[in-house]
């Protein structure tokens, strides 16, 4: 049986700044649309944190039960290292998503019926991601999904849930989390290339190679500080955002510097912590 300190290990808290940072902006971003309803802010929030942990227990399961982390580089994973049984750890994803999907529903009742339905796609992509027949992480395309999910459903929907409208201010935040949170999965991906490609597991970092994966991680982590100088049209204050710039850089560093294996994991907490730091500077600008 897993110890809690491996479970909070599988949980993978390091991917939590992938659940905040977008309702942080999301909340900022609603600058010019009225008032925040904080308490639909704060259920925002549980969802986006009940639903990136749901993914990873559930990558974790499936992965483990396809045999994909018997040798892998990285955190904790139940499954392949046979701390917790893999229907335990399937269960832990489902009491994750069935959190999400409870406040989700209250969310849903108080704004809009049809999020309903956002919440059940997103539920969906997280199991499909790597569960099912053919997992769509198999094939290159969880940077998108990354992208869709945690970038532009999470902050335009969060904006949407707090203010009952969305506009371009949060559309160019939502591009600008979108891309540093799935620059994460790339890092991810690129240390992961000799076991996904000895299991079968083709993905985006896969396909492009090692070097155009470490051109693509830079172009997206540029994204958010190009994002930065366009929000001067809403406020200057958002160059405020361009103080993320030398975390930034740390991220990428050791990708640039052609580390592999375990010495780009520095890479994935500081891709966090720059995406979390973004957020945050950029919503105080956007607020001033």
């Amino acid at each position: 049986m897993a110890t809690p300190k491996q479970w909070l290990q599988g949980a993978r808290p390091r991917t939590l700044p992938n659940a905040i940072a977008p309702v942080i902006v999301g909340v900022g971003a609603v600058r010019d649309l009225g008032d925040v309803v904080w308490w639909k802010a704060a259920l925002a929030l549980i969802v986006a944190v009940a639903l990136i942990i749901g993914v990873n227990f559930a990558n974790d399961y499936s992965d483990g039960v396809r045999g994909t982390d018997d040798d892998r580089v990285g955190p904790m994973r139940l499954v392949g290292s046979r701390a917790a049984s893999p229907a335990a750890v399937k269960n832990a994803a489902f009491l994750c998503f069935g959190i999400g999907a409870v406040c989700g529903l209250i969310l849903a009742i108080t704004t809009a019926w049809w999020l309903v339905l956002v919440g059940a796609i997103c539920i969906a992509g997280a199991w499909f991601y790597t569960g099912g027949k053919k997992p769509y992480g198999y094939i290159g395309l969880g940077e998108i999904a990354v992208f869709t999910f945690f970038g532009l459903v999470a902050v335009l929907g969060t904006q949407y849930v707090v203010s009952g409208a969305v506009d371009w201010i949060g559309l160019l935040c939502a591009i600008a989390i979108g891309s540093i949170s799935s620059a994460v999965l790339v890092v991810n991906n690129l240390r992961d290339i000799p076991s996904d490609t000895e299991s079968g597991k083709i993905t985006l970092a896969v396909r492009l190679g090692d070097k155009r994966t470490r051109l693509m991680f830079g172009a997206l982590l540029a994204v958010p500080l190009v994002v930065s100088i366009a929000l001067i049209a809403a406020t200057p204050w958002a160059l405020i955002g361009l103080l993320a710039a030398p975390l930034i850089w740390i991220a990428y560093r050791p990708v640039r510097t052609g580390a592999v294996g375990p010495g780009l994991i520095p890479s994935l907490g500081a891709t966090g912590q720059a995406m979390l730091l973004w957020a945050v500077l950029t919503t105080v600008g956007l607020v001033v």
